[in-house]
């Protein structure tokens, strides 16, 4: 039985609410201006916590490395990605700033570390939890120190095989991690529909004592909802002020009333999902005395005639007589008083 555990005030899990995490990413284009409005937009939307990433790029990148191929269409042809990510850098203070006003605002402060000097920069600021990105699945050497922290982890596991993920579980666990969740993920932006594989979230869940979400990187909200649908417990969902801006990111994010859109569908989703049980709902049981059957007599039943096939119906009666679903508890039995044609049974006509 997976476990539910914590992050901030809110508590996650299989019997619990989705988590969802409003992906600000770098999309504040390193103005903490922008970044303090996108706080804004993730606290209208409703969202349970607002995420943004950490990284020294000295740490996470060597000098000149091309760009991925969709940072290609969405920033300077010319920039490296050195250079991209040097300007979406945010110090210490940045974050102390961030981590103040998501206090404010009453919403979860999360960030990405992508290297250990940040991991423990975002430990030191009392970061709730560590959210890992998929550039990092494969990281062992970062994970022997990410699961050392004692905090919950959420790793992506985008461009990783079931093998590959293995591995990362395995050392999360031997090095104390004990509250981990996995989030299924398509590293594509945007990602095409069929190449999300959202019954992977299945295996991942058959496989792993984790908690299972879903980033999400396909345009606008249909995804996520589907994920919740099918069991996903964390949904992180990339989001803009404007899809418009220049940076890497903005083009596939959601704009600000489409995160507000995505939350309340996601909040629909739970709704309908509903119990596990099987039982009719309180609005039911009026309907049910108005549609469902009940046995009556065909025929003008006389006191000592036997109950039979041929000689009782089934109708709607308004919920008086005999349920139908007790058809064959009568059958057989004799009558101890006279009751005319089309009318509803009870029980107490087999009475003494």
């Amino acid at each position: 039985m997976i476990k539910s555990f914590s992050i901030g005030n809110r508590n996650i899990g299989p019997d619990c609410p989705c988590f969802i995490i409003a992906e600000a990413g770098v999309n504040h284009n390193g103005s903490l201006n922008l970044a303090k409005k996108l706080i804004d937009v993730a606290v209208k939307a409703g969202a349970d916590a607002v995420k943004f990433q950490t990284f020294k790029t000295e740490k996470l990148i060597l000098d000149n490395i091309e760009k991925a191929p969709y940072q290609k269409g969405t920033t300077y042809i010319t920039e490296s990605q050195t250079e991209m990510l040097k300007k979406l850098e945010i110090d210490e203070g940045f974050h102390v700033a961030l981590i103040k006003y998501c206090a404010d605002r009453n919403i979860i402060f999360l960030s990405t570390p992508y290297d250990e000097e940040s991991l423990n920069l975002l430990m030191e600021l009392g970061v709730p939890a560590i959210k890992i990105a998929s550039t990092d699945t494969t990281n062992l050497l970062f994970f022997e120190h990410v699961a050392k922290k004692g905090k919950p982890v959420i790793l992506s596991t985008g461009m990783c095989s079931l093998s590959e993920i293995e591995q990362a579980y395995k050392c999360l666990k031997e090095n104390g991690c004990k509250e981990l969740a996995l989030l299924k993920c398509t590293s594509n932006y945007p990602t095409n529909l069929n190449e999300l594989n959202l019954r992977a979230m299945i295996t991942l869940k058959n496989c792993f004592d984790a908690v299972i979400g879903f980033s999400d990187h396909t345009e606008g909200i249909c995804a996520s909802p589907y994920a919740v649908a099918m069991g996903a417990k964390i949904v992180e969902k990339h989001f803009t002020l404007d899809k418009n801006m220049e940076g890497p990111d903005h083009k596939a994010s959601l704009s600000p009333d489409e995160l507000i859109l995505l939350v309340e569908e996601i909040r629909k989703v739970e709704q309908m999902l509903g119990s596990r049980e099987v039982f009719p709902t309180e609005s039911e049981k009026e309907t049910k005395k108005a549609l469902q059957k009940c046995l009556v007599s065909k025929v003008d039943f006389r006191k000592g005639d036997i109950i039979t096939r041929k000689n009782i119906a089934a109708k709607r009666t308004g919920g008086r007589g005999i349920p139908a679903l007790e058809f064959y508890k009568v059958l057989g039995l004799e009558l101890t008083r006279n009751t005319s044609a089309n009318q509803p049974i009870y029980w107490s006509y087999f009475e003494e």
